[in-house]
């Protein structure tokens, strides 16, 4: 399956803010971001290029793909799903990026990032209301339980995520259980809830040109 393998770092400047894709090097002053907050390349630093409608329009898209680590088309078929269902295409949109897996994984804070998240999923470390669960982008739901193995709850990543996760916090909409490496669902997020500085709306209008 393809994947983007170039570095990670490049992705947060081009993008002008951290999408948090290095874990906890995020948080420190080893990160790139924070010594060079402008976009790569080596004309980065006189970048000021005024943007059009279409590519302010992009830029969104792009930062909003990025963030949950996706592909074109892979985002592209999340859109679709989203602009059939009821409500807010928009608001759809980022719930459905909320509900994969990888997503909850990291929110629930046993995976420093989601690319972290994708590669412990990947490799059978959770168990889905009981049962084992080793795809990414497998949605969940309201109600939904998570667990780490028995087998798996002396992995180091798994142990180090859940020891720093009151850096960054479990949102109110997600119960987690550290002592017995378990987390739930309680509701699914609503706008409000979503934080990103991203405006979903500016994606909608680029897709329905």
């Amino acid at each position: 399956m393809a994947r983007y393998t170039d570095s990670s770092c490049r992705l947060c400047r081009r993008e002008g803010l951290k999408l948090f894709s290095k874990g906890d090097r995020c948080y420190s002053e080893k990160c790139s971001f924070e010594r060079r907050d402008y976009v790569p390349g080596d004309h980065g630093q006189l970048h000021k290029k005024q943007r059009s409608d279409y590519g302010v329009q992009l830029r969104e898209k792009q930062k909003l793909k990025r963030m949950y680590g996706l592909l074109e088309k892979q985002f592209r078929g999340y859109f679709e799903k989203a602009d059939k269902q009821k409500g807010i295409t928009g608001t759809n949109l980022l719930v459905l990026l909320e509900r994969r897996m990888d997503n909850m994984i990291f929110r629930m804070g046993f995976a420093n990032s989601r690319i972290e998240a994708r590669q412990l999923i990947s490799h059978g470390h959770f168990l889905i209301n009981g049962k084992p669960v080793n795809i990414p982008s497998y949605l969940l739901k309201a109600g939904d339980g998570v667990c780490v193995k028995e087998g798996s709850r002396k992995v180091a990543k798994i142990i180090g995520a859940i020891e720093t996760i009151e850096r960054r916090g479990v949102p109110h909409w997600l119960e987690l259980d550290k002592e017995n490496f378990k987390a739930s669902i309680k509701i699914l997020p609503v706008r409000e809830d979503l934080t990103m500085p991203v405006q979903e709306q500016l994606v909608v209008e680029l897709y329905s040109k």
